[in-house]
Order: structure tokens, then C-alpha cells, then sequence
């Protein structure tokens, strides 16, 4: 009688740390990361996840970046206009942050080496130079869009009030005794704050783009 094989495990890679370790800041955030606990989780031996990462800090940049290739490019390569190509990538950017907020003080260090941030950043800013902005402007615009997308990922407005009815006394605060049915209305007043900064952003934009294209 033959005796059966016992089961392989799946064999470590850099995506299935890279994933684990994605899972581990989603679930309990960036302070809950090490080497000691990954290993843990995904069955191996501590130092043998140092011949795919050498720090901690490498691994948090990988997971950063595994976000990063989530947010959708191809606005910039079908043909749309750079107004609703910079709209609709906003709208994929925030996505992929809103999935994953706990990374996000990672990835507001900006690009460094990432491979996926620095093609984001390329694809942007290249499709905003195809469109007549000039370079520098261009750079601002890329800017600009990182720091209102990654701010409206950060926290949540509507979720920031307590459901308290009592929680507000109206002789100093007589503006918000309906404060506190915001937090039921989260994810909508959320969304549509930020599509609203988002059009007036975008309007003001344009206003810059005519003036662009009047003294070129």
C-alpha cells in the first residue's frame, strides 16, 4: 500500500506576501505589519521572506504599489478629452483608495521607484502635455489631483459626527442640530461631496485651459 503525498504548500512568492500583507494593513492597519506576523500568516519561516523583500518598508512600498495598479488608466489612451479622462481616473484613483484607506499614508510619500505609481504618474501627466497644457502646468495639474483625490480618501466627513441627537448644544453650535443624521448618510454625502469638488476643480480647469490656448 502506497502512502499518500503529502499536501505541498503554495510556494512563497512576492504576490502572495505582497497580498497577504495587504490584507493585514486592510484589516488592522499599517502597525500591524511585520515580518514575525506574515510569516505567521502565511505558514513559513520568518527569514524566508527576506529573499523577496528586505524590510518591512519594502513591503509596505509593494503593497502601496499593488494598490496603485488598481486605479485604471485607459482614459488616457482611448481618445477621451483630457477633462474626462482626469474625471473618470479620479473617480477610478479614489476607488482603489476607498478599498484600501489604511495605505494610503504610504502612498502620500509620492511614487519613489513604484513601477505602477510611476506609470500612473507618467500617464497622467503625458496625456496632459498631449492636450496643449504646458509642462509646467501639466506637473501642477498632476499634483493637484493627488492631493484632492488622496485627502477624500483620507477620512470621512458625513462619519466624523456622532449619532447623537443630544450631542450638540444648540447655544453653541445652532447651525448643526441635524448633525447627527450625517453618519447615516455616509457614503452618500461622501460621494457626492467629492464629485463636487471634483466639477469645480475640474471647471476651474478649463477656465486655466482657454486662457492656455488663447496666448499659445
Amino acid at each position: 500500500m502506497c502512502a499518500m503525498a503529502r499536501p505541498r504548500k503554495p510556494l512563497l512568492s512576492t504576490d502572495r506576501i505582497v497580498q497577504a500583507a495587504r490584507a493585514l494593513v486592510d484589516a488592522e492597519g499599517l502597525a500591524a505589519v511585520s515580518t514575525r506576523r506574515l510569516a505567521a500568516e502565511l505558514g513559513v519561516s520568518g527569514p524566508s521572506l527576506y529573499n523577496h523583500f528586505r524590510t518591512k518598508d519594502e513591503i509596505l512600498e509593494a503593497v502601496a504599489d499593488s494598490v496603485s495598479a488598481q486605479v485604471d488608466l485607459s482614459m488616457f489612451e482611448d481618445g477621451r478629452p483630457w477633462r474626462t479622462a482626469l474625471h473618470d481616473w479620479a473617480v477610478s484613483y479614489r476607488a482603489a483608495l476607498r478599498d484600501h484607506p489604511n495605505i494610503v499614508p504610504v502612498l502620500a510619500r509620492g511614487p519613489g521607484r513604484r513601477p505602477a505609481a510611476l506609470h500612473l504618474a507618467d500617464a497622467v501627466y503625458g496625456a496632459m502635455v498631449e492636450a496643449g497644457w504646458p509642462p509646467a502646468q501639466a506637473t501642477s495639474i498632476g499634483a493637484l489631483m493627488r492631493y484632492f483625490v488622496m485627502g477624500s480618501a483620507l477620512g470621512s466627513f458625513a462619519g466624523g459626527f456622532p449619532d447623537d441627537a443630544g450631542a450638540y448644544d444648540p447655544e453653541d453650535y445652532p447651525h448643526l442640530q441635524q448633525a447627527h443624521r450625517l453618519a447615516e448618510q455616509q457614503e452618500k454625502i461622501d460621494e457626492r461631496a467629492f464629485e463636487t469638488g471634483l466639477a469645480a476643480l475640474l471647471d476651474g480647469l478649463a477656465q486655466q485651459y482657454e486662457q492656455v490656448q488663447r496666448t499659445a
